[in-house]
This record gives structure tokens, C-alpha cells and sequence, in this order.
């Protein structure tokens, strides 16, 4: 199973989206919650060049926004 970590804030709606469509698949993740992390915004900065969220990273593999069909390919997603 990759690692995944997904860049997150309580008040993004997209977020909440990624979070749960991950859970239906059944797919672990850690959520970094990068309003109270200063040290993971950072990090996102530095992944991504931006300070956008949701941000997934699968196994160094950076999606930025909730990217549903490239999350489902390079996790072997079929619905």
C-alpha cells in the first residue's frame, strides 16, 4: 500500500471531499492538518510551490486540489 499524506484545513470543502472519498476506497492516509502545523505549511510550501490545499502526496507523487482521476490512477481506482 503507498504512502499517502493529504495537505488539509478543517474549513476546506474539498478537502473534506478527498478525505472522504479516500475512506470509502478504504485507502489509510495520514491528514496533516497545515493550520495548525506550521512546520507541514512549510512543507507544502516547499512540495508544492503554493500554499493550496488539498494537497495529496502518494508516495512522493503531489496532486494538487481533489484531482479525482489522476488520484484513481495512480491508486488503481476502478468505481
Amino acid at each position: 500500500m503507498p504512502k499517502i499524506k493529504v495537505y488539509s484545513t478543517p474549513t476546506c470543502p474539498y478537502c473534506q471531499l478527498l478525505k472522504e472519498y479516500l475512506k470509502e476506497h478504504n485507502i489509510d492516509f495520514e491528514d496533516v492538518d497545515v493550520s495548525k502545523d506550521q512546520a507541514a505549511l512549510q512543507e507544502l510550501q516547499e512540495k508544492t510551490g503554493a500554499l493550496a490545499v488539498p494537497v495529496v502526496d502518494i508516495d512522493g507523487e503531489i496532486i494538487i486540489g481533489f484531482d479525482k482521476p489522476k488520484i484513481d490512477q495512480i491508486l488503481n481506482i476502478k468505481d
